[in-house]
């Protein structure tokens, strides 16, 4: 006897994983050259340096069983506080390390917030596109999973469709800015826009509605503010990882913010961290938690995923792809030429250039691409864009 659900996530694999698998497999008979994989988003710019020191440092300087031990269930206290100066620095936060629990990457800390807030009849909207492991995070929780329509071509939140969906069982919103796939960042105006219509909803059912800020391409912005969101709206529970800040995906490192402002907030913060015990995702890694103690300041070299963002970006408009400007993130998310994602992806597949369908985004017709990847490889596939393209015009 086996858990169903369990048994369906595990044997449906991603599109996202097997675009990536089917790329190994192609690079291993026509050369790595000849493959142009924009399926996965993994981190092309290497650590700062000061990472790879700092890690050098502790395992010399610290005795190895502290290096290695069991810290705080809710994170070290020493870590706590780095984030929340660093946090208190930039944005003039007023946190306090008491208001951070420190999580195995973003995803578990996602987990914990939705089991936190997870009542009989509970739901959590969220804005398409969106990352399309919130659905299992949110559903596995016990909560039901609600799509706010995309509001094209902006990839802004179209108000109204919020405010259509909203009901006396909405626990919270769900946003991710800048987002993946559409690269796009909420503004300050669109973010204001919303705490207004939260705040108002949240007086006429008689309870909180929190907004769930996941945030882990919060520093990967180009030339755009990204607004701090507790700011706009008190009753935020902000989730952060260090997988793409600091280039560490592969080992899961982040944090839940709780503001004090924040509605019922040490009850909040408790079930958050009850939720993380009950699914035994406690004491963070402590030589990760160390590093980040004393690394919580660096920010990435944004350079080469500049680079990339414009040379794709311009190349691709100028050949008659449509897509929001991408001014965070590093992703783009393109209208398919023809309107089917699924079959462009599939001709596209036949040529070696691997781009993954908007269907489980939460929004079909359109397909993402990473750009965090080689700008050599982003000129070689450049033509086969332009091939692709060509061909649909011609049909």
């Amino acid at each position: 006897m086996l858990n169903e659900n369990a048994y369906a996530l595990g044997a449906n694999r991603s599109c996202i994983r097997d675009l990536f698998e089917y790329g190994c497999q192609r690079a291993a008979v026509v050369g790595r050259e000849n493959v142009y994989d924009y399926s996965l988003g993994n981190p092309s710019i290497p650590s700062p340096k000061e990472v790879d020191q700092t890690i050098r440092d502790i395992l010399s300087d610290t005795d190895s069983l502290l290096v290695h031990g069991y810290t705080s269930a809710v994170g070290d206290y020493a870590t706590r506080k780095a984030i929340s100066d660093d946090l208190n620095a930039r944005y003039g936060a007023h946190t306090v390390p008491e208001e951070f629990f420190i999580g195995c990457g973003a995803a578990p800390e996602l987990v914990s917030v939705f089991r936190a807030l997870a009542v009989p009849g509970g739901e959590i909207l969220t804005i398409a596109p969106y990352f399309p492991e919130y659905k299992p995070f949110v559903e596995e929780a016990g909560l039901r999973f609600r799509v706010v329509p995309p509001d094209v071509p902006s990839f802004q939140i179209g108000l109204a469709a919020v405010e259509e969906r909203i009901t006396p069982h909405t626990q919270a919103v769900l946003i991710n800015s800048p987002n993946n796939p559409s690269g796009v960042v909420y503004t300050r105006e669109t973010l204001t826009a919303l705490s207004g219509l939260l705040v108002r909803k949240a007086a006429e059912y008689g309870h909180p509605i929190y907004l769930i800020s996941d945030e882990p391409y919060r520093e990967l912005a180009y030339g755009v503010e990204v607004p701090f969101v507790p700011h706009i709206y008190p009753d935020t529970i902000l989730c952060y990882s260090y997988s793409k800040s600091l280039s560490l995906p592969g080992e899961r490192i982040g944090y839940v913010y709780v503001p004090g402002a924040a509605a019922d907030s040490q009850r909040l913060y408790a079930a958050i961290a009850g939720a993380a015990r009950a699914g035994g995702h406690v004491c963070a890694p402590s030589l990760w938690q160390k590093v980040i103690a004393r690394c919580a300041h660096l920010r990435p070299d944004l350079q080469s995923y500049d680079r990339n963002r414009k040379a794709l970006y311009e190349g691709l408009t100028a050949m008659g792809y449509e897509m929001a400007k991408p001014d965070g993130a590093f992703y783009l998310f393109i209208k398919a030429p023809g309107g089917d994602a699924n079959a462009f992806s599939q001709r596209a597949k036949e040529k070696d250039l691997l781009v993954v369908p908007g269907d489980g985004f939460g929004c079909p017709g359109y397909f993402r691409i990473c750009y965090c990847v080689s700008f050599e490889m982003i000129q070689r596939s450049l033509p086969v864009f332009g091939e692709l393209i060509k061909g649909v015009a011609e049909k």
